[in-house]
């Protein structure tokens, strides 16, 4: 969950325009973002975010990155 809630932080800072979002909609797209990058990172062969390591982080990251993207594009369709 702490990893998930970094990983949004970062992901947030990453991906560019407007927060569609408050603090607490990004924290749970990161946690979602880390289970999402955790399991594709898995399937690639990787260790996914099993710890709390760099690669972990980045894998993380990358979830938080796509998830806040695909949020992010949503919201501004339907409002």
């Amino acid at each position: 969950m702490v990893m998930g809630a970094v990983a949004g932080a970062l992901a947030r800072r990453t991906v560019p325009g407007p927060d569609p979002g408050r603090l607490i909609v990004t924290l749970v797209l990161g946690m979602a973002g880390a289970s999402l990058g955790g399991y594709v990172a898995g399937v690639l062969g990787g260790s996914g975010a099993t710890a709390l390591s760099l690669w972990s982080l980045l894998a993380a990251v990358a979830g938080a990155v796509v998830l806040l993207g695909v949020y992010g594009s949503i919201v501004r369709r339907t409002a």
